[in-house]
């Protein structure tokens, strides 16, 4: 089963930047698809890769921040074709 997952990571404290960097970058290196926008990262696969790979990530970028916050939607479907018909 494919899903598309929408993921808005808000550290909350001065330095957020270099940790929202770096979950970016281990999303890229996972193989997944990855498409980035300014307010979040999408993420698509196949549901157990992709649940496996986010549980890894989520931890560690959890684990270098004090506080924080993850926002995540996940849909049952590939999405990443999505084409605005409007």
């Amino acid at each position: 089963m494919n899903i598309s997952v929408e993921l808005t990571l808000s550290p909350l404290q001065d330095t957020f930047e270099p940790i929202i960097i770096n979950f970016i970058k281990k999303l890229r290196a996972s193989g997944l698809r990855v498409l980035e926008n300014p307010l979040s990262t999408q993420v698509y696969g196949e549901y157990d890769l992709v649940m496996k790979i986010l549980n890894t990530e989520i931890k560690e970028a959890f684990e270098l921040m004090d506080k924080g916050l993850l926002y995540l939607k996940i849909v049952k479907s590939d999405r990443s074709d999505y084409v605005p018909h409007f």
